[in-house]
């Protein structure tokens, strides 16, 4: 098959019928209708679309019947006259270039061709079939706004612009995947973003070459710094207020078409325990709510390596009474306390991830059920110690909390019961230290990604562990941005 570049387009009305239907050879889905004036004989043109891709009374209302039922005259200019007096849509453009028409077309346009006409009129006709506006399964909300984002691209960015009403926001749309030419859209409050940053993610996306993009997580690993990091660099979400919060911080947005998740950048480790509902409920809850992720975090990485260091080798730190209950729990048991422990994790992870893909309705029974059942079963039989359940039970519960960090969670967590498992409490130290270590070398964008809790500025700490109230907090976040004042009612409170 020829490139797209190697075909024209005639003066000859049934030369560029051949000439599509040579283009979209084998794909029953182009639909082709010739049409002829009622005054005018002579007047014949085609129109061609993509079935299910088009909304078909746009098509017959605006397209079909005025060219029929119009009296239209030949001059030499018809293909204006359809332009501006015929055709009744509020979008449409002429052209030549093939491949410009070819995309049009399979993005839901329909395309126009007349007799004695060397080009032909792209009119604006999508009207595919789109998921209703829900709430994210992922991001359910206690309080504020419950819209989430679905596959639309227009819808999307919509359910943006009705939240920042505002000229300084600027929709700049790129294509990606040479195959799939997929739409992606960057968003940004122009004064607040970054320059740096907008010419970095620029460069960085006309850098991908790609078949393909289907969803915003293909973009996110070509364009992650620091790609072999279990920590994600860049944010993700579903919420159209997440995303305007960012945008009013001076970040950035990257939405998809055909993806309902938007990417945020720069993004920060404190991020990963906020929460949308965080600003919709009183801020002395929010904070409480905030430290117990945190606690969450630590809890779930730290409580099986610290058991596993104590009972196998710093039996002395243990009290005695409780060291002989651990003991007696584990005296017929067959495997070491570390094959139980990770043992018991895996089977953990294996019921959460069973609970999530099966169907809603018996995926939580499910989960807690198996848990129930197989823990209670484990014991009797003498297969694990109970000490081993609870453990298990508690880090497992602790790191659903923080479901963003889940799967950074079990990698820590298994290092950690590595390191443990041979030097002690000494193996726990040393892994949390280089777990630091790393996430003070990571950067998102250029900003440090520990930003705000390494200082000891009042106004840099109002919103990281706790969340001081909103007219408290009256500057945008000063590795953001360099337009810091923000508008809150008159209130300046330091």
């Amino acid at each position: 098959m020829k490139n797209l570049q190697d075909y024209n387009i005639s003066y000859s009305l049934d030369e560029n019928i051949n000439l599509m239907k040579e283009i979209f050879k084998d794909d029953n889905t182009l639909k082709i209708k010739k049409l002829q004036n009622q005054f005018n004989p002579n007047m014949v043109c085609c129109i061609f679309f993509i079935n299910g891709m088009v909304d078909e009374n746009i098509i017959s209302e605006y397209i079909i019947k005025p060219i029929i039922t119009n009296r239209i005259s030949s001059n030499l200019n018809q293909m204006d006259t359809f332009q501006d007096q015929i055709i009744m849509s509020c979008s449409s453009e002429k052209t030549k270039d093939i491949s410009k028409l070819v995309d049009a077309v399979l993005m839901g346009n329909t395309a126009l061709f007349l007799e004695c006409e060397n080009n032909c009129l792209i009119i604006k006709s999508q009207g595919w079939q789109t998921r209703n506006i829900e709430e994210p399964t992922v991001e359910k909300a206690l309080r504020g706004p419950r819209e989430g984002f679905n596959e639309c691209l227009m819808v999307n960015l919509s359910m943006i612009r009705r939240k920042i009403k505002s000229n300084k926001l600027k929709f700049n749309f790129m294509t990606i995947g040479d195959i799939t030419n997929t739409d992606i859209c960057i968003a940004y409050i122009e004064g607040l973003a970054e320059e740096k940053i907008l010419e970095n993610l620029y460069s960085q996306l006309n850098a991908i070459k790609i078949d393909g993009i289907l969803d915003v997580k293909y973009i996110q690993e070509y364009i992650d710094k620091e790609p072999f990091s279990i920590f994600e660099t860049t944010g993700s979400t579903e919420k159209p207020d997440v995303v305007a919060s960012k945008l009013l911080e001076g970040r950035i947005a990257v939405l998809v078409d055909g993806s309902p998740v938007v990417m945020t950048l720069p993004y920060i480790f404190i991020e990963l325990f906020q929460s949308a509902d965080d600003y919709s409920l009183n801020y002395y809850f929010s904070s409480i709510n905030r430290i117990l992720r945190i606690f969450g975090f630590l809890s779930t990485i730290s409580i099986p390596p610290i058991y596993l260091a104590l009972v196998t080798q710093h039996q002395e730190f243990i009290p005695t009474p409780l060291m002989m209950s651990i003991y007696a729990s584990r005296i017929s048991t067959p495997l070491p306390t570390i094959l139980e422990l990770t043992g018991l994790l895996i089977v953990f992870e294996e019921l959460r991830e069973a609970g999530a893909r099966m169907p809603s309705f018996i995926g939580q029974a499910l989960s807690i059920v198996g848990a129930l059942v197989l823990g209670t079963a484990a014991v009797d039989a003498r297969f694990v110690s109970a000490p081993i359940i609870i453990v298990v039970g508690m880090s497992g519960i602790a790191g659903l909390i923080t479901p963003n960090l889940n799967g950074a969670s079990n990698v820590i967590k298994i290092a950690l019961i590595f390191l443990s498992s041979i030097l002690g409490l000494y193996g726990y130290i040393i892994g949390m230290t280089f777990l630091l270590i790393h996430l003070f070398k990571l950067d998102s964008f250029g900003i440090p990604y520990m930003s705000n809790l390494t200082t000891f500025n009042m106004q840099s700490l109002k919103d990281t562990a706790v969340r001081f109230p909103a007219w408290y907090m009256r500057l945008r976040p000063r590795y953001m941005t360099n337009n810091h004042i923000r508008s809150n009612g008159g209130k300046n409170h330091e």
